[in-house]
């Protein structure tokens, strides 16, 4: 076989690389048996179509001509999309990280034909620079020492086999109780930045799970401090150069301490999550400049997602969330979104000062000579008159902006992705009272069961019409949690079941009757050189994680002690023995709160009455709320604790439920929205 075999594939990063001379294969059984038969070492390289190094290490390497004849010399070329399989992805960092060097993208990854790693990098220049050696040079090296020394090479091998065999059996054996959620919250609260938000140092990453656990402290213990780096944290990202002032939607993080310069790619994980915490955040906030702002991002921030993440085209075709948008455009990172004061001075006119003013437009930029939008120093945020006029310059300052060479957009719909959007939606929709966004969060779901379903199995991706890749733990944890919002919202039993359903194909297909816990890849999945077991949160939250809270939402719905048991075994053996590491298992932590200490309100009746009871528990937005509906509290799952508990002389009532106790019955929306806000 020759040539570069990209140009059959879906995905617009692999698409990125199909005209380069580099002989591409994707991964796959032909590439792996290419190697196999010919004995070559394999060079994988792992990137995504919004990764700006990703860019720079193709024009540098990929698209020279004399490179890529060493790479095609040398070995079987295998080119990976990581948002696609990072099943694939997961093993090779952990092999990256295991050999002493940090991870990231693009992985350049050196594997034998058995796919065990014996080296690897990221980056790597094509010539000698920043202290890393050239890739040419780098690339002869190698092929001289697999074929001179196979033995090092087999030695090599083997030692990354057998430590990334642990990546199947996780050290667990530690116990969680909501005492240690307590003690990991203090220790966390030492990461926070004080005065910027967000963790010390830079880069600067959003973390909304972080915060999110954060935010959970204060709920459990009233804090102040809590309250504060969660609300702190929020305000800056939201008027920080990470925000886009203009079309919404945040970047995936800061290269300062700032918050104002942004790494400019846009990821819709990143807005689904923020979008969840300010809805999780805001109903608890007092009126003033702070619930505004996050009211406005929040809606800012979905209208940008339904405008310009929509895989259709057409406004009113079906739909799912395409998954980022590129740093880049016209080979320049951020060229898109800058502007000169000249140029706000020519199309603003008179309004121009009041804009400068307030979102640092200066002579001479704030990056690179050019400005970033951002409002971090405005002082006066929410005057009405001055926000007139500024909503009257973003509305000159957007279309023009349109008009400019935009980024890439990498159309790939993502099953994992996608449930975060959905739950972030939903949520919103109900805090927010956006009936809107809860039918498009409805519509979105409907998308990937009807495009993403095979059976009862998932796929991964959906791209160009076609569906691809198994789907991944996250996947079904995803959208098992997005299926039980959006049934908590409606009350629809068919979202209960869609959850019970995806739980059941990970119990039958992912589940480790062994050592307990779910691997990242089911046990049908070819080509895996292990399954990989994720217990820590990385930008996106652990599938494992996710499923704690599945779990037992599933059980407090069902009463079905099945769901407990898992929940329970799944605890037993993935809880850290050290209880400050639970910080890094942000998901873990809230999915142990539902299950321990659930809020559990159950709404008897039918009718308006009954309807607004439910609309004001959904509006608290409170993060641990179980939410039934009953005729007469006869329907109840197995042992709830307000079984028998109906309306009162005809009149719908709510009961808030915690442990075995219930509240007395509450028949007006404003008392049980009251009980719910003083609920810790």
């Amino acid at each position: 076989m020759s040539d570069n075999l990209l140009g059959k594939e879906t995905s617009p990063y692999l698409l990125q690389h199909k005209d380069n001379p580099v002989h591409w294969r994707p991964w796959g059984p032909e590439a792996l048996a290419e190697a196999r038969d010919g004995n070559k070492p394999i060079l994988l390289s792992v990137g995504y179509a919004a990764c700006h190094w990703c860019h720079v290490m193709a024009h540098e390497s990929f698209e020279n001509p004399a490179i890529a004849e060493v790479m095609n010399r040398h070995f079987v070329n295998i080119k990976v999309d990581r948002e696609e399989r990072p099943d694939l992805d997961n093993i090779y960092q952990s092999a990256l990280a295991m050999m002493g060097e940090h991870g990231g993208w693009p992985l350049t990854m050196f594997l034998t034909p058995d796919l065990e790693p014996f080296w690897g990098g990221t980056y790597f220049p094509p010539a000698p620079r920043y202290g890393r050696p050239g890739f040419p040079q780098v690339l002869e090296s190698l092929a001289a020492t697999y074929r001179d020394e196979p033995a090092k090479i087999a030695d090599n091998a083997k030692r990354m086999r057998d430590a990334l065999s642990s990546l199947a059996t996780p050290k667990g054996g530690g116990t969680v109780t909501l005492a240690a959620l307590d003690e990991v919250a203090l220790q966390m609260l030492r990461f926070v930045d004080p005065v910027n938000g967000g963790t010390h140092g830079a880069p600067k990453f959003p973390q909304p799970n972080f915060f999110q656990a954060l935010w959970r402290a204060f709920i459990r213990t009233r804090g102040p401090m809590y309250r504060e780096a969660v609300t702190a944290t929020l305000a800056n990202i939201c008027q920080g150069g990470i925000y886009d002032h203009l079309g919404g939607g945040f970047a995936r993080y800061s290269v300062d301490a700032e918050w104002l310069v942004p790494h400019f790619e846009k990821m819709l994980y990143d807005n689904a999550l923020l979008v969840e915490l300010m809805a999780e955040v805001w109903p608890m906030l007092d009126p003033g400049p702070k619930a505004d702002l996050f009211r406005l991002r929040t809606a800012e921030t979905i209208a940008w997602m339904l405008a310009d993440m929509r895989s259709a085209d057409d406004p009113a075709a079906p739909f799912a969330f395409v998954s980022a948008y590129d740093a880049d455009s016209e080979g320049v990172e951020g060229k898109y979104y800058v502007w000169t004061e000249a140029e706000i001075d020519a199309l603003l006119g008179p309004d121009a000062a009041v804009f400068k003013q307030a979102y640092d437009v200066t002579p001479g930029g704030n990056w690179e000579g050019n400005t970033i939008l951002n409002r971090s120093a405005d002082a006066d945020f929410g005057n009405p008159e001055r926000e007139a006029v500024l909503a009257r310059c973003r509305t000159i300052l957007l279309p023009e902006r349109s008009k400019r060479v935009p980024p890439m957009r990498d159309d790939k719909v993502l099953a994992d992705w996608n449930g975060l959007a959905v739950a972030a939606l939903t949520k919103a929709a109900a805090v927010f009272d956006r009936p809107d966004w809860l039918t498009a969060a409805a519509g979105v779901f409907a998308f990937i069961s009807e495009n993403l379903t095979q059976g009862d199995r998932l796929f991964h991706t959906w791209c160009a019409g076609k569906a691809a890749h198994p789907g991944v733990l996250e996947d079904y944890a995803n959208l098992a949690r997005a299926a039980l919002a959006l049934h908590q919202a409606t009350g629809d039993a068919a979202y209960l079941a869609k959850a019970q359903s995806l739980t059941a194909v990970l119990d039958r297909h992912f589940w480790d009757a062994d050592n307990g816990g779910y691997f990242m890849a089911a046990d049908d999945t070819a080509d895996l050189l292990t399954r990989s077991k994720p217990v820590h949160d990385n930008a996106v939250p652990c599938g494992n994680g996710t499923m704690v809270e599945v779990l037992a939402r599933l059980y407090h719905l069902t009463g079905d002690a099945a769901y407990r048991d898992r929940a329970d075994a799944l605890i037993t053996a993935l809880a850290p023995e050290e209880t400050i590491n639970l910080a890094h298992q942000t998901t873990f932590q809230t999915g142990f709160e539902v299950l321990e200490n659930a809020v559990q309100v159950t709404v008897a009746g039918s009718g308006d009455s009954a309807d607004g009871l439910a609309t004001a528990a959904l509006a608290s937005g409170h993060p641990r709320l179980v939410l039934l509906r009953t005729a007469d509290g006869q329907d109840l799952p197995a042992g709830h604790p307000a079984t028998g508990k109906g309306t009162v002389d005809g009149t719908a009532a709510a009961y808030l439920c915690t442990g075995a106790t219930c509240s007395l019955p509450m028949t007006e929306a404003a008392a049980l929205s009251a009980a719910l806000a003083a609920q810790t």
